[in-house]
C-alpha cells in the first residue's frame, strides 16, 4: 500500500499521552480528518485532536502516558495514498521534485514547493543560482506534466 506523509509527531504535551503534531495538511487542521493514521507503518486510531496554540495536539488511542507519546517523537503520521485523480489534475506531494524545463529546452531546476496565491498557484523552482517564481496557468503557462519521467514543461522565458 502506497503512503502519504501528512504530519509528524513533533512534541509532547502533558503528562496523559497527548502529542504535538507538526501538520502538512493546508488548512493545518485537517491532519485531524484522516483516519487511521499509521505510524512506523502500524494504524493507529485517533481518540482525541484539536488546533493548540499554533499548533495541533492529538491524543492516540494506547498511547496514555508520557513515556509511551515520547517512542514516538519525530515519526511520520502516514495516510494511504488517495485516489487516482482525472487527467490534468495532481496532488501538490506529486509535483514536488519535478525538473522544469521550458519551451527552448531550458532546465530551471527543481520545483521546491507550491504557494496558494488569491489569483492562482504559484510553483517555486530552484537551482543553485536562481529561485524562479512561476504561474500554475494549466494549458497558458504549464503545458504538459509527465509524473514518471519526474518533468514539467513550461512557457516561460528564461530572463523572468
Amino acid at each position: 500500500m502506497s503512503m502519504v506523509v501528512i504530519g509528524t509527531i513533533s512534541g509532547l504535551y502533558g503528562v496523559k499521552g497527548w502529542v504535538k503534531i507538526y501538520s502538512y495538511t493546508d488548512p493545518r487542521e485537517n491532519v485531524l480528518q484522516y483516519t487511521p493514521w499509521f505510524i512506523n507503518g502500524q494504524p493507529i486510531e485517533l481518540e482525541d485532536g484539536k488546533p493548540q496554540g499554533k499548533g495541533i495536539i492529538a491524543k492516540l488511542k494506547g498511547i496514555d502516558d508520557r513515556n509511551q507519546a515520547m517512542a514516538l517523537l519525530q515519526t511520520d503520521i502516514c495516510i494511504p495514498k488517495l485516489p487516482v485523480l482525472p487527467k490534468d489534475e495532481f496532488y501538490w506531494t506529486d509535483l514536488i521534485g519535478l525538473r522544469v524545463i521550458n519551451e527552448e529546452n531550458i532546465d530551471f531546476g527543481c520545483i521546491s514547493q507550491l504557494l496558494e496565491t488569491g489569483a492562482n498557484d504559484v510553483i517555486v523552482v530552484k537551482n543553485q543560482e536562481v529561485e524562479r517564481l512561476i504561474p500554475f496557468v494549466w494549458k497558458e503557462v504549464i503545458e504538459h506534466i509527465d509524473l514518471e519521467k519526474r518533468e514539467m514543461r513550461v512557457r516561460w522565458d528564461a530572463d523572468f
